[in-house]
């Protein structure tokens, strides 16, 4: 007999579930509570639902973790594990631990469709959408393992970045049920504003998340203007910016935070230009008359060979922030996390083969940069902006 797992249920789900097993609502949250709060899969151990219950939960569902194929421990405390999800796919999960949180970046897709020139995992090609259950079991897993490897028994996890593998708004229908179990106080008890769905600008969903579960937003926006962001970000041809700002403003009138997280990845000679800085100050103050209230997190590339992209140097992204941070806009320089175990930001892949040219087109647009309009600024040690060397997510 087919058994269902329950880690694929928000509370309504699991709900619905025990009413058709016979059993009052009040089961499902005892059944909820055990399973999140308490990490427990065997059905035996939950000692306070009715025998009878349990013993139909044997027969008609399971708790089913994804199988572990690989751990790497960072020498910074980075945790990141590659899960299988079958058919010779894997997904990975990264956890982030800071002085004041814990954060984990969850993967929502086998591969991604977007195919973003900077990010390894775009590179690889697009395999299947996850399900809600393989999307909360990497929560699931690693909250219970964390705690056991931390010898903890408060919550370890107190923040959700997805900001894995994968375009979180392409698959919606399994996304919304996992936030809601991850924000559910029978479960992980999440903030809304602790909770960060990271998009590449796929409008029409941004305007569903707004309306079905608003959490914080973070849109990657990594270019300043349609031009570039067409090359960086292929699905901006589709949702140019214009219609992204416009969206970002509709999201803000639902959304836990009064302002949108711009991601911007820090490309040497592509998007790293005072000149780049400043049209970016003009495109989120004067956007449709009104602007769009936002901070931006600078994010250091993390190179990986198929991209034919360069990390911006120290001087120049600090120059670039000081435009930013001078002209009143929130900017925070991410400090690159786990690195030495590809954790970082974008490096969540592998080896990929380079079949579009990438990185003979970007050497030569670094070398018509290196003109003396687009030349680098250095600035003083002593001048340094005042952006924090890390941000409030990933």
């Amino acid at each position: 007999m087919t058994t269902v797992n329950l880690l694929d249920f928000d509370l309504e789900g699991l709900a619905a579930f025990c009413e058709r097993l016979g059993e009052k609502r009040f089961r499902a949250t005892q059944l909820f509570r055990w399973i999140h709060q308490r990490g427990e899969s065997d059905f035996t151990r939950m000692t306070d639902l009715a025998k009878s219950l349990r013993e139909k939960l044997a027969t008609a569902a399971h708790v089913q973790a994804l199988p572990v194929l690989t751990q790497h421990e960072s020498a910074d405390g980075t945790i990141k594990w590659l899960f299988d999800v079958g058919d010779g796919n894997a997904v990975e999960a990264v956890f982030i631990p800071e002085d004041d949180r814990g954060t984990l970046c969850v993967s929502s897709q086998a591969g991604c469709a977007v195919g973003c020139r900077f990010c390894s995992t775009g590179h690889q090609g697009f395999s299947r959408n996850l399900g809600t259950g393989e999307i909360v079991a990497q929560l699931w897993f690693a909250e219970h393992f964390l705690r056991k490897h931390l010898k903890r028994d408060e919550r370890v996890i107190s923040n959700v970045v997805m900001m894995g593998m994968g375009e979180p708004l392409q698959n919606y229908s399994a996304l919304v049920p996992a936030l809601r179990t991850m924000l559910d106080d029978n479960a992980y008890g999440l903030s809304r504003r602790r909770v960060t769905v990271s998009t590449s600008g796929v409008v029409p969903m941004m305007d569903r998340l707004g309306a079905d579960c608003p959490v914080a937003l973070a849109v990657s926006l990594h270019a300043p203007n349609d031009a570039l962001r067409d090359d960086l970000v292929p699905l901006n041809r589709k949702y140019p910016i214009a219609e992204l700002l416009d969206a970002c403003n509709r999201y803000l009138a639902h959304a836990p935070r009064d302002f949108i997280t711009f991601e911007y990845c820090m490309l040497d000679g592509v998007n790293d230009t005072p000149e780049h800085a400043r049209q970016l100050v003009e495109l989120v103050k004067k956007h449709a008359g009104q602007g769009v209230s936002c901070k931006f997190n600078l994010i250091p590339f993390n190179p990986f060979p198929a991209s034919g992209l360069l990390r911006s140097p120290q001087p120049r992204v600090l120059a670039f922030a000081k435009v930013l941070s001078e002209a009143g806009v929130v900017t925070t320089v991410r400090k690159t996390r786990g690195d030495d175990i590809d954790a970082a930001c974008g490096q969540l892949a592998g080896d990929v083969k380079d079949r579009t040219r990438a990185a003979e087109r970007m050497a030569q647009r670094r070398a018509a940069a290196s003109d003396s309009t687009l030349r680098p600024v250095v600035i003083h040690p002593a001048r340094k902006t005042a952006a924090h060397s890390h941000s409030q997510e990933r």
